[in-house]
């Protein structure tokens, strides 16, 4: 089986894992980094959303092989104590219910916010369309963008 160097959170992993293994998988089954959530496997739900190389992308669409020399960011890599600007106003507005895909809305938000730090309504909405939250936290979740562009 392949073994793999990869870049996650600022650290180096190597992982034997077969090359089409796709990272989701790698970064929960392999290295225990449980931030990351398993939606619909598809890149159609977002709650596998990390940075790769600085970017939002879905990691269940990311196998292995492509990741290696990337500069991959999960949840866990944004902040060791969760003070991110964005986590905090998540926390401020309350945004969680029932948390499933929080985290890939955060990365998303965190990666929109680096790109544009002050994001329109319009611009905001175009950048987490591809999130999906069951429990309907959208307002909340755009206020919190708000907030976080501010901090």
């Amino acid at each position: 089986m392949p073994v793999f160097t990869l870049k996650i959170n600022n650290n180096t992993y190597t992982v034997e894992a077969d090359s089409d293994t796709p990272l989701l998988w790698v970064l929960r089954d392999y290295l225990d980094l449980l931030g990351t959530k398993y939606g619909c496997g598809i890149g159609q739900c977002g709650s596998c959303t990390i940075h790769v190389n600085g970017n939002a992308i879905r990691s269940c669409l990311l196998q292995v092989s492509q990741a290696e020399g990337m500069d991959i960011t999960t949840i866990e890599g944004l902040s060791e104590e969760g003070y991110h600007p964005v986590q905090q106003a998540w926390l401020e507005h309350d945004v969680y219910q029932c948390g499933y895909c929080q985290t890939g809305q955060i990365m998303s938000a965190v990666a929109l916010l680096k790109n544009n730090p002050n994001p329109s309504d319009k611009e905001i909405d175009a950048a987490m369309s591809g999130n999906i939250c069951r429990c309907g936290t959208y307002v909340r979740i755009k206020q919190a963008i708000k907030t976080a562009s501010k901090l």
